[in-house]
């Protein structure tokens, strides 16, 4: 974000909500709004929602500080500002949410994927910004990737590079939601990990002694989610800490492939996992290092995520240039 203006607006567009916030200039948030997407209404719904949303924000502040608004969205999202089959965004084909959006407010607005845009919420402000390339991976309900280079985007002459969730590491895997086999999404996706977590948790002998994930769900296994996962791993839960720290090796194996193409060293790691424990960092490093060229070994580092849950925000907001 550059110029004399205070702020920004940051929408950070989800399947389930709509994010937004007044973000100044050094990435911190000053004001939060939210709403429900509406995403099973169709994108008239979804759009007026976002629309609403950014009104609510702009209405607490004098709109002269606005800088503009970034937005984040799932899906491609092309150069001309047309989203392209977002997940999760019932009858959503492709919309010219650029196009709407411009018609509501006179003010400067930018879009990108969410993945690229977390991506240079890092770059800007976050664990990032003494490099200048780097690849920025969401591991959460999915795994989404974004490619910075020079510090700034690379979208790929469509507008999708950058899916790292689907570098096949298996392929006889399990069947992924893109309908391809074997991606790294399909065995360490919020969905999948929290499957596989049940299906180990079931196969268990009666002797063996009760995990503590079980526990933590009440015996109710289909309450399993990696944030519980990972809560049995920091309480010293072997099965928790064995499921995660294969995740992490998977990821690492996958993102190999992905250095190795790009010729690239650095990996910031961000999304819902991004809180995991440090052993399943460690776990995505040596899985990493393990399979990339010799020459790239010596240089790789693998980052946590400084923005959090506040990537999607930021760096929507730090579009705006």
């Amino acid at each position: 974000m550059s110029g004399k203006k205070p702020f920004a607006i940051g929408v950070d567009l989800g399947a389930t909500t709509i994010k937004a916030g007044v973000v100044d200039r050094k990435g911190k948030i000053l004001e939060q709004a939210r709403s429900d997407t509406m995403a099973d209404k169709g994108p008239d719904a979804v759009l007026k929602q976002m629309i609403r949303t950014i009104r609510d924000l702009l209405s607490r502040r004098a709109q002269a500080g606005c800088l503009g608004i970034g937005i984040g969205s799932p899906g491609v999202v092309t150069p001309d500002g047309v989203v392209r089959y977002p997940p999760n965004f019932s009858q959503w084909k492709e919309v010219n949410v650029l196009k709407r959006l411009r018609k509501a407010f006179r003010l400067p607005i930018f879009i990108e994927n969410d993945a690229n845009a977390a991506a240079m919420g890092e770059a800007v402000h976050g664990v990032a910004r003494k490099y200048k390339d780097f690849l920025f991976v969401i591991w959460g309900t999915g795994v989404g990737g974004g490619i910075i280079l020079d510090r700034k985007i690379y979208r790929g002459p469509h507008g999708g590079a950058g899916e790292v969730g689907h570098v096949t590491i298996d392929y006889n895997g399990p069947l992924c939601n893109c309908g391809s086999r074997g991606c790294i999404e399909s065995f360490i996706g919020q969905r999948y990990l929290s499957r596989r977590t049940r299906e180990i948790l079931e196969s268990m002998p009666p002797g063996k002694p009760r995990s503590k994930i079980s526990e933590l769900v009440g015996g109710n296994l289909d309450e399993i989610e990696p944030s519980i996962i990972s809560r049995a791993a920091e309480e010293g839960d072997l099965t928790a800490i064995a499921i995660l720290q294969e995740a992490g090796e998977l990821l690492g194996y996958a993102l190999a492939s992905a250095l190795n193409i790009l010729d690239l060293r650095i990996v910031v790691i961000g999304g819902g996992l991004s809180a995991a424990p440090d052993f399943v960092f460690t776990a995505v490093e040596t899985g990493l290092r393990s399979r990339v060229l010799q020459s790239i070994k010596p240089g790789v580092r693998v980052l946590r995520s400084t923005l959090g849950n506040a990537a999607g925000i930021v760096g929507a907001a730090s579009l705006v240039r």
